[in-house]
């Protein structure tokens, strides 16, 4: 008996990925973690998140989240890249 799609579809798990700039905040982490880190990635978060509080919206926990998914990503890229390198030299 597996997990049936109509009872556990995937759009409602990641429902709150869509919501908001949520995926500019994901895609724009990735190059800010392949050429720094991840930690510049998460200072990046807080400061997409200052802008738009200053810009009269919320302070969104989920878009600092987001960023953060985005520089996990692009700091396994830059790790992987960095391998292959090795490897090659």
């Amino acid at each position: 008996m597996g997990i049936s799609i109509n009872r556990f579809p995937i759009y409602k798990v990641m429902s709150w990925f869509t919501k908001s700039n949520r995926k500019l905040h994901f895609k724009y982490a990735i190059p800010a973690a392949l050429i720094g880190t991840i930690l510049f990635a998460i200072g990046l978060a807080f400061g997409m998140e200052y802008k738009d509080k200053l810009y009269g919206n919320k302070f969104d926990w989920l878009d600092i989240l987001a960023t953060i998914l985005g520089g996990l990503v692009g700091q396994i890229l830059q790790i992987i890249l960095i391998y292959i390198i090795y490897i090659i030299i």
